[in-house]
């Protein structure tokens, strides 16, 4: 039960929060302070689960060196974004159409945040390293990239696609970067970059949400095969291209750095166990 304690504590926040973020969606600022509030608390429920049904320090989300590196996965998580509308708006499948609104941005700001710190404490911080203590870090990424998938199969204009292109990309990249750094800032913070950028900054639809008012106000036209449709970007084939490129980047790091956890012999049927737990 040991990953039931931990998950679903963070699990009640996100519900909470998220459904206060609904009931403040068109105040941009109280959007802000709840979609932060909500993040900064479901790290203090992970933290304090870890300690309770481990009993061990939550090293995976120390506040030394949180900052530097969330801002390093907020990057690169912009720039993974960047890279793909920027492809899509080469071969005429994105332009802008001026500016949108400038309390878009920070209402979207907590929003993302909210939606990243959440899922990235529940699908890396408790999933993904518990099922890996038993059958091993490939498995792990591969269960986890599955689970992530179906999660956004819930989402109002949820496709098929989309959810296995969401498995292949962010699914098997974000489980790749916490292999490589074992902290969940630096996923949190790609996870939360790539958002931002792509409802914050160039307004397009995020994993089956609808339309965003970001920065940008941008209009996506073309098939549905290059610019994801009304799943958005992610479901792009240019997102899994880079998605799964960037997790082999990722892996190979972790494996310089010895950070790969063979699968046990007999561990078939483990992982299934282990969430049992």
């Amino acid at each position: 039960m040991r990953s039931l304690k931990q998950l679903l504590p963070v699990a009640a926040v996100a519900f909470v929060g998220g459904r206060g973020l609904m009931a403040v969606k068109d105040n941009a600022l109280l959007s802000l302070v709840l979609g932060v509030a909500t993040a900064a608390l479901a790290v203090l429920v992970y933290a304090r689960m870890v300690r309770w049904s481990e009993r061990r320090a939550p090293d995976e989300v120390a506040a030394e060196g949180a900052i530097a590196r969330t801002v390093l996965g907020t990057l690169i998580g912009f720039g993974w974004f960047a890279a793909v509308i920027g492809n899509i708006a080469f071969l005429d499948g994105y332009r802008v159409d001026g500016f949108g609104t400038a309390t878009g941005p920070v209402g979207l700001f907590g929003f993302m945040a909210a939606a990243a710190v959440t899922e990235e404490l529940m699908f890396r911080g408790v999933l993904f390293r518990v099922v890996e203590e038993r059958a091993g870090t490939w498995t792990a990424l591969a269960l986890t990239s599955v689970l992530f998938g179906l999660w956004h199969m819930l989402n109002p204009d949820a496709t098929v696609w989309g959810a296995v292109a969401i498995a292949v990309s962010a699914g098997g990249t974000l489980a790749a970067v916490y292999a490589a750094t074992r902290n969940l800032w630096e996923p949190i913070g790609l996870h939360f970059g790539w958002n931002f950028a792509e409802a914050g900054i160039f307004g397009t639809e995020v994993s089956g949400n609808g339309r965003t008012e970001g920065l940008l106000r941008g209009v996506t036209s073309g098939p549905d095969l290059l610019t994801g449709g009304r799943f958005g970007p992610e479901a792009s084939p240019y997102t899994v291209v880079f998605g799964v490129l960037l997790t082999i980047a990722f892996m190979w790091l972790a494996h310089r750095r010895g950070n790969l956890v063979p699968r046990r012999p007999g561990a078939r049927g483990a992982a299934a166990a282990t969430l049992a737990q």
